[in-house]
């Protein structure tokens, strides 16, 4: 069983920052990929980064140059640090654990850009 919160979530202006933490705890084995989706109401859930264990990254077009994903092996933590925020990247942020063949959830957390 697998087990993924996370945090960081908030309000921020458009050009701010913000940086998202994901935390896995359980039978996490070495080699597995971690990443970060998000949602809006009425929409499908997207791909926004993912990092491979050994540490290599993929990011979605839309987040390029702007969005950095991280991770801390020994801590389990997945970041996701996030710049110049537009209003479009409001949404829903879930990170995701995939591992043996199957897929983890966190629970979500809210990201709103606003003036």
């Amino acid at each position: 069983q697998v087990h993924v919160v996370e945090s960081g979530g908030g309000l921020v202006q458009p050009g701010g920052s913000l940086v998202l933490s994901c935390v896995a705890s359980g039978q996490i084995f070495s080699n597995n990929v971690m990443g970060w989706y998000r949602q809006t109401p009425g929409k499908q859930r997207e791909f926004v980064a993912t990092m491979h264990s050994g540490g290599s990254a993929n990011y979605a077009e839309s987040v390029k140059g702007r969005f950095t994903i991280s991770r801390d092996n020994a801590n389990r933590t997945l970041y996701l640090q996030m710049n110049s925020l537009k209003f479009e990247d409001t949404a829903v942020y879930y990170c995701n654990v995939q591992l043996g063949g199957l897929d983890y959830w966190g629970q979500g957390t809210q990201v709103t850009v606003s003036s």
